[in-house]
């Protein structure tokens, strides 16, 4: 596989950097496996690994990214990853996952678009998904980690770590899978999405479907794509992810450089939001951002399982949690609620930061901190 990397979404002839690719289920394979009930064949799911894995196969991390992420967790730029890994500082020699010491695996997601099996990946029938990709889960996800572990031949994690969506399929590790995870940090996340988070994934959806690009998710093909509709979706997100303190101390009404907002031109909040969008919208397939939008809506994990209490009380590792002070996406009471319910009785530990629920990535030092205390170290 050689080559520069694809707009959008992953490509069997892109550089693949440092992932490797494990074909899980064939095309033939019809079984019922998703939370629908429904097949979904020709499963892979591109990961990446540092560190050795013991004799015992016991040392070995699972770390799980967010939405927008990938298996690039951590490791300098390379063929197909432009950036340092986006947990860099957290993961390697000596660092709070330390690779001397533990086998670390980061696979991307399930519905992804950099080389997990989602929409943009071709179908049994050689075309690429699009539209007939089946609406997935949180569960789901894991579902497809669970076969990943399988086929590592890791029967038990030493410990699973992430925040925002991957905490939420931390937390369905734990409760779903508990015989299969000896210690777990969850940051910046909640129980369940709450009616205020499907709201603003929900509205980021609707940006995505109103670009006439869209057609419908079949736009693969088509000579172009919804990335205007894409890059709205992330300036809404964006907000979310950081505090208005932050926009404040950083653009306050000054406009973007000699543009006259008064005149048309731009404050220069809104062309930080316009770039986050048009960046994002060059590297992200806009119907991964949806698939994994709407996965996310789906969190609870006491669906089916006689509700929040009674599904946490199944866990059995040793969970800490953690949550950011000042975000407004996933406030603290989440966590507060999560620490609470959990077996085991590990205080909430609060990340202090101005960059809102961000800061899971970008306070390196204290999200390190409350990783090393999970894994032990």
């Amino acid at each position: 596989m050689t080559g520069a990397p694809s707009a959008l979404h992953w490509q069997p002839a892109d550089d693949p950097g440092g992932r490797r690719f494990a074909r899980l289920l064939d095309d033939g394979d019809d079984r019922g496996w998703l939370e629908s009930g429904g097949p979904l064949p020709g499963l892979t799911v591109a990961y990446e690994t540092w560190g050795t894995l013991d004799a015992s196969r016991g040392n070995a991390v699972l770390v799980l990214h967010a939405l927008t992420g990938d298996s690039h967790a951590t490791g300098s730029p390379d063929g197909h990853d432009p950036t340092p890994g986006w947990w860099d500082e957290l993961i390697g020699p000596g660092r709070a996952i330390d690779t001397d010491r533990f086998f670390v695996v980061s696979p991307n997601v399930l519905g992804g678009c950099q080389g997990t099996t989602g929409p943009s990946s071709p179908a049994p029938d050689g075309r690429a998904w699009g539209a007939r990709f089946p609406r997935i889960t949180i569960r789901d996800q894991v579902s497809a980690e669970v076969l990943l572990a399988d086929h590592l031949g890791i029967d038990r994690w030493a410990a699973v770590v992430g925040g925002s969506m991957g905490g939420m399929r931390v937390l369905e590790w734990c409760v779903g899978h508990p015989d299969r995870v000896a210690r777990a940090a969850v940051l910046a996340v909640g129980a369940a999405a709450t009616a205020d988070q499907v709201a603003l994934c929900s509205v980021q959806c609707r940006a995505v479907r109103l670009d006439p690009a869209y057609l419908g998710g079949d736009y693969y093909g088509s000579g172009a794509a919804p990335v205007a509709g894409m890059a709205l979706a992330r300036g809404i997100g964006q907000i979310t992810y950081r505090t208005g303190v932050e926009f404040e101390e950083r653009f306050g009404r000054s406009p973007q450089g000699d543009e006259d907002p008064l005149a048309g031109g731009r404050y220069a909040v809104e062309s930080y939001l316009q770039y986050q969008g048009e960046k994002l919208a060059a590297r992200f397939d806009p119907n991964s951002y949806v698939v994994l939008s709407e996965a996310m809506n789906s969190h609870d994990v006491g669906r089916g399982r006689g509700g929040v209490p009674a599904a946490l009380s199944r866990v059995t590792a040793d969970v800490r949690v953690a949550g950011i002070d000042t975000d407004r996406l996933y406030p603290l009471a989440l966590q507060a609620e999560l620490a609470d319910l959990l077996p085991g009785d590990h205080p909430l530990t609060v990340i202090r930061s101005r960059f809102g629920h961000d800061g899971f990535l970008l306070e390196s030092e204290q999200a390190g901190a409350v990783v090393a205390r999970a894994l032990g170290t």
